[in-house]
């Protein structure tokens, strides 16, 4: 079975972590670590405040972005309290206020022509209505891949001095590997936090490691997220060998690329369908209705796996992971052969 239903690179991870793994001994395995006697909380978090030019206790660390993400909402937002976050997007964000008692309120995201996008003067309009005690941003956002501009990001963190703002990255790097702005939005908005992971693009999904640039202004959450026994001694080596590859990972950055604009060639000669220009790992594909059912048992009998959503906001679209270039044209293939047995806007033949 071809699995590209959960946004996983399946490039595999840097040859340099398997060295990493390689060196992994009884230290790693049976012993703490000893870097907070230093005064920071790890390697990691160390090495990541030197490349971005933040200061190291503003990087904090984390099981996935999804660890961070629960972690802010739940050390900030409290019964009877607002969470703002996108309403065509990753389930859980609607999810997670629930669990500490709070409300939801979403903004839509807008369906264009060839691409999804924010209608940044909408979200302020429901921001200043709705006064939320946290908000989150996805950018690029799953599952419809589209991004903030940084004129945009700065309209908004500027509109949302008075409350946490979480900004949800974890797709970064399948269209733009610079880090630049990270330094400047979290130098500039105190209440923002930046989420980054090493699921994604750096295909450390299994080793659940993340990392979150913060304002001065949550150090409450730094506190919240404290971890003074430290943290997954092999997780972050294999994170450290990852960010020694960049050469090898811009590689896999351009070739995802490079097939993203092949779906995209491929889908715009297929009658009744769309595919959407998208930043992330992923395309989002509007199908003809009638097409769901027998293009989703074609493909289980192929022996491969794409999202089909069940939300009534999505219910005549796929999403399709990007494997590698490989894989990416197997399920070209695979489409383009169901179509030629007849299936067209009228029906099945």
């Amino acid at each position: 079975m071809l699995y590209l239903d959960r946004n996983e690179n399946l490039y595999g991870p840097a040859p340099k972590c398997y060295e990493a793994l390689k060196q992994v001994g009884v230290e790693e395995l049976s012993v703490y670590s000893r870097e907070y006697s230093r005064g920071v909380k790890s390697k990691l978090s160390e090495r990541l405040a030197a490349e971005f030019g933040i200061p190291e206790p503003q990087i904090l660390l984390s099981e996935g972005s999804e660890d961070m993400l629960k972690q802010a909402v739940h050390c900030y937002l409290g019964p009877g309290e607002k969470a703002l976050c996108p309403a065509q997007s990753w389930w859980y964000y609607q999810r997670i206020a629930s669990e500490v008692g709070g409300e939801t309120v979403t903004y839509a995201i807008r369906e264009g022509r060839d691409a999804y996008g924010y209608d940044v003067d909408e979200i302020i309009s429901l921001y200043q209505k709705e006064s939320p005690r946290v908000v989150l941003i996805a950018s690029p956002n799953n599952p419809t891949g589209n991004s903030f501009a940084d004129e945009d990001l700065s309209k908004l963190t500027e509109a949302f001095r008075e409350s946490i703002v979480v900004l949800d990255e974890a797709y970064w790097g399948f269209a733009d590997m610079s880090n630049e702005r990270v330094a400047r939005l979290v130098g500039r908005y105190r209440n923002l936090a930046v989420l980054r992971t090493f699921s994604k693009l750096y295909a450390l999904a299994g080793a659940r490691v993340a990392f979150t640039a913060v304002g001065t202004g949550l150090s409450r959450l730094t506190k919240f997220a404290a971890r003074y026994l430290g943290y997954n001694r092999i997780s972050e080596s294999l994170a450290l060998a990852a960010l020694d590859s960049r050469e090898y990972y811009l590689d896999v950055s351009r070739k995802l690329q490079q097939d993203r604009e092949l779906y995209y060639r491929f889908f715009a000669t297929c009658k009744g369908f769309r595919c959407y220009k998208s930043d992330a790992n992923f395309v989002l594909v509007k199908i003809p209705p009638h097409l769901k059912s027998p293009l989703q048992q074609y493909l289980n009998d192929e022996q491969i796996a794409l999202k089909f959503f069940s939300e009534p906001e999505f219910h005549s679209f796929i999403r399709i992971t990007l494997g590698t270039e490989e894989q990416n044209h197997r399920v070209l293939n695979a489409f383009s052969y169901f179509l030629s047995l007849g299936h067209s806007m009228g029906g099945a033949a």
